[in-house]
């Protein structure tokens, strides 16, 4: 699709980001702005629209159209094991505090499709944790909640999938925890019988419980800096004293101001421990 006026496509869209959260009630006014343009760029092109009017038209009056541009305006890529010196370091580092514990509450928050919930609870499982641990898996669209929940995922990245999950200290057979059919895999129930799929939007809603590990991975870098502090404020509010906040290698508290109520654990895939 070819822009005359690019300053006019942007005040359009930011337009459009207001209507979005009066009629939905989803925030996108924190997300970095050349993240949220290149992809409504691309939603259009996929959708053979020629103007944010003829996307108004959709979004408006079918909730699926809706749901669709959810999934593309968010982000959701992600794998299994995905950097596994991250998972290791929970394995060697984190695990084994949480095991002196006689419950454990996690949140996965922004957990996708569920490749990364699948990872913790099979981490949780060897480590002899996963009957007593209680998830949360969030995420602000509901569409991907439901496919996390499901525990489908395409066989190609099983190859992958497999390598990753030895390199983060896997301890099994991989293959045990799925079963194949027809091109996908579909992995164990009993992994996410724990579970709890919730949809919850890091811009704009509370804490809703205390946590002895929050893992949030790949989702604040695509927001500016006072919504990123806004959800490192709500993650500090939802965590218990020594409780960790997992980040992986993207993002950090540096610049947080509440960097210092947490030590390093694991500097190189930032995970950190709240003070006392």
């Amino acid at each position: 699709m070819k822009l005359e006026n690019e300053e006019l496509f942007e005040l359009e869209v930011e337009a459009l980001i207001k209507e979005i959260h009066t009629q939905y009630g989803y925030d996108f006014s924190g997300y970095a702005r050349a993240s949220v343009y290149r992809r409504i760029k691309r939603f259009l092109g996929q959708k053979h629209l020629q103007s944010i009017d003829e996307l108004r038209k959709f979004l408006f009056t079918d909730s699926f159209f809706f749901e669709n541009f959810l999934q593309e305006v968010t982000v959701n890529v992600t794998e299994m094991f995905r950097d596994p010196t991250f998972f290791k370091s929970l394995r060697e580092n984190v695990l084994p505090i949480l095991s002196t514990y006689p419950f454990i509450k996690v949140w996965d928050a922004g957990c996708s499709t569920g490749e990364e919930l699948f990872s913790l609870a099979i981490l949780l499982e060897e480590e002899g944790l996963l009957s007593r641990t209680k998830i949360y898996a969030t995420d602000i669209n509901q569409k991907v909640l439901r496919q996390a929940k499901d525990g489908i995922f395409s066989a190609t990245h099983m190859t992958a999938y497999t390598a990753a999950y030895y390199a983060a200290g896997g301890k099994r057979d991989f293959a045990e925890y799925y079963t194949s059919n027809y091109g996908s895999v579909k992995f164990n129930s009993s992994l996410v019988k724990n579970v709890v799929f919730y949809p919850h939007n890091l811009a704009t809603d509370t804490s809703f419980n205390e946590f002895h590990l929050i893992v949030c991975r790949n989702v604040l870098i695509y927001f500016n800096r006072a919504l990123q502090e806004r959800v490192y404020q709500l993650f500090d509010e939802s965590l218990v004293s020594l409780g960790y906040l997992a980040l992986g290698k993207k993002e950090t508290l540096a610049m947080s101001e509440i960097s210092s109520k947490y030590n390093f654990v694991d500097k190189n895939n930032r995970i950190y421990r709240k003070n006392s």
